[in-house]
């Protein structure tokens, strides 16, 4: 978690996805801009696990991977260190 400009509380969420190219970034891009309170994401295609970080202010971990899912990718909640 971390502080925004406006001093709110963001959640740092991250998962493990089959998002592995630019393709498919563009596939999913709709459908995680249309989570509420999903402020920023990006995907580590580069990482072997394609790391799907979200930061957001109440966004939750089912509606992330509800949103994934219905794009057509697999998701799993990272592990946290």
């Amino acid at each position: 978690m971390f502080l925004d400009d406006k001093n709110r509380i963001m959640k740092v969420l991250q998962f493990k996805t089959n998002i592995n190219c630019n393709n498919c970034v563009r596939a999913v891009t709709n459908f995680l801009n249309d989570v509420e309170g999903v402020k920023n994401w990006q995907v580590d295609i580069d990482n072997p696990d394609k790391i799907l970080t979200v930061e957001g202010e109440e966004v939750t971990v089912e509606e992330v991977i509800e949103a994934v899912e219905d794009a057509g990718f697999d998701i799993e909640r990272a592990k946290e260190n």
